[in-house]
């Protein structure tokens, strides 16, 4: 078994999650699951995925009627439900999105100079494990996201909330003292100069 495979161990536990979840096994559930985790891994397009895991339309039909029935959101819900909150982190990262993507309304893909982008907000917790995620348009500020993303969580065992300087912002900090934790703590980038 490739280091990159679920294990059997792994794959019992996750079978439980997947039940409590209405998900129900069949014959191929862990190939479909383990193509998903391979397309994350490797970043492929549906259509190379190696057919020991099945035919790769089967695999892209069943992964898109999963989104928008949201069982992967339920799924990510349920394996974050569990977080340190000590520390917790936010920050933002961008997409880009394919050169001809069209982008239709729910998809949240912005054109800007540098072309199609969406943005991708995330909450971790102290372990660097996800806790919450939002996907906005590229042209999306940091801190305007950051307010609903902090606004889904119980901060009560927080002590601070770490993110970059994009989320510098009063009412930010005053939001975040509201609920008790100590406060935001903006990490400035490092200059390095090379000689």
């Amino acid at each position: 078994m490739p280091r990159t495979m679920l294990t059997d161990q792994h794959w019992q536990k996750l079978k439980v999650i997947l039940r409590n979840l209405s998900i129900h096994h069949n014959s191929n559930l862990r190939n479909f699951i383990e193509a998903i985790l391979y397309r994350i891994r490797t970043g492929c397009p549906w259509r190379d995925i190696p057919c020991c895991f099945g035919h790769s339309n089967s695999i892209f039909k069943r992964f898109n009627r999963w989104s928008s029935s949201g069982k992967f959101l339920r799924l990510f819900k349920l394996l974050a439900s569990c977080p340190d909150m000590e520390w917790i982190f936010i920050d933002g990262s961008h997409v880009r999105a394919h050169q001809h993507s069209a982008g239709i309304a729910n998809q949240s893909i912005s054109k800007s100079v540098g072309g199609n982008s969406s943005k991708i907000h995330l909450i971790v917790d102290a372990h660097g494990n996800p806790i919450d995620f939002m996907i906005t348009d590229g042209t999306t500020h940091d801190v305007k996201v950051a307010p609903d993303l902090i606004s889904t969580l119980d901060l009560k065992e927080t002590k601070v909330v770490c993110a970059d300087k994009g989320y510098d912002s009063e009412p930010l900090r005053e939001q975040i003292r509201k609920t008790g934790t100590k406060g935001l703590c903006c990490i400035k980038p490092l200059k390095v100069k090379f000689s």
